[in-house]
């Protein structure tokens, strides 16, 4: 497939360095190695070598989910690939779904979600900081996702619009304030997830988790540690991305107060 002006590509020098840019006639891009015309990618195919005005070379490499994830604009902390794929999997989103996302910050894990329900679903994106909104907007507009993804300024006192939605994500400093309009937006059997940072955070979560009807809740840590693969003296990598929150998950049920017991066993 060849590149035309507008795509998106993910140049990668020969010191591993990548930079995510938009291909448009006329425009140089700068960098460590020097300048590099976007012209010059106009018609060559992913995979392909151009080179800086100082004749080093980049590979075009066509963007991931990951390479856009990792490259938002940031105003705010992100949540990292490593966990928006895990509140995937445990939630179950895939395409058509309705979800409700409440924290949005830069719009990372929006990306993600938008992606799974695309191109039927719904995303609902909630914040209560408008700069934040608007940086997320500008974020889920150049992936051409936007359509899927409903912005919305709120408290998160102040509740949710959707009801019966097939999922909840919660990415806020006390998401216990946000569970129970979690609670009565979730359709029965939908799931809830929610990223903290501290143990304190995760109890007060599940506790009030279970006071508001969620079962077979639990609580985890996702962490990963690149290795080094060299010929004879493989090893781990000195730095590693550890922690960066705690996921919880639980699912609805329409009377939780008849189990005995709502956490995961």
């Amino acid at each position: 497939m060849e590149i035309k002006s507008g795509d998106f590509v993910l140049l990668l020098s020969s010191d591993n360095k990548t930079f995510l840019i938009r291909v448009k006639e006329g425009k140089v891009f700068g960098t460590h190695f020097g300048e590099v015309s976007l012209q010059d990618a106009i018609g060559k195919r992913y995979g392909e070598v151009i080179h800086s005005k100082l004749g080093k070379p980049f590979i075009l490499l066509e963007p991931t989910l990951e390479d856009r994830m990792m490259k938002v604009r940031r105003l705010t902390q992100i949540v990292y690939p490593k966990d928006a794929a895990l509140i995937l999997i445990k939630t179950g989103i895939q395409s058509g779904m309705r979800v409700i996302e409440c924290g949005t910050g830069s719009g990372s894990l929006t990306l993600a979600l938008a992606s799974a329900v695309a191109p039927t679903g719904r995303i609902y994106a909630y914040d209560r900081r408008e700069d934040f909104l608007e940086n997320a907007k500008r974020n889920i507009l150049e992936t051409g996702l936007s359509d899927l993804v409903e912005f919305k300024l709120r408290e998160v006192g102040e509740g949710f619009d959707e009801i019966e939605v097939d999922a909840v994500i919660l990415d806020l400093p006390s998401p216990w304030e946000g569970i129970p309009s979690a609670s009565r937006a979730i359709r029965g059997g939908g799931r809830i997830a929610s990223l903290s940072p501290t143990y304190n955070q995760v109890e007060r979560t599940v506790e009030c988790l279970s006071e508001e009807g969620f079962v077979f809740l639990e609580t985890i840590e996702v962490l990963v540690r690149e290795i080094l693969v060299r010929s004879g003296k493989t090893r781990p990598f000195e730095r590693m991305v550890s922690h960066t929150g705690f996921l919880t998950f639980g699912r609805k049920a329409i009377r939780g107060d008849v189990l005995d017991e709502g956490s995961k066993s």
